[in-house]
C-alpha cells in the first residue's frame, strides 16, 4: 500500500476510530523517541503506565477551547 492509499483508509475511519489510534500509538512514539535520542524506555513499561483509552473528558489540542481562535 502506497501513502495515498494509507491517507484515503484514515480519511475514511470515524473520528473517534482516529483519536482512538493516535492514542493506542503514544507508547510506542515516546520509546521510539527515546531510543532516537540514546536513552531508550521499555516499551512495555510505557504501556502499562499508559491507560488503554483517553481519560475522560479528554480533548485532543484541535479540540480544546484553549486553542480556538
Amino acid at each position: 500500500m502506497g501513502y495515498v492509499e494509507a491517507i484515503q483508509r484514515w480519511q475514511l475511519l470515524s473520528a473517534g476510530t482516529q483519536q482512538q489510534l493516535r492514542w493506542q500509538a503514544i507508547p510506542k512514539q515516546v520509546a521510539d523517541s527515546m531510543a532516537f535520542e540514546g536513552e531508550p524506555v521499555d516499551l512495555a513499561w510505557l504501556t502499562k503506565l499508559h491507560p488503554p483509552t483517553p481519560p475522560a473528558g479528554f480533548k485532543p489540542a484541535g479540540e480544546s477551547s484553549a486553542t480556538r481562535n
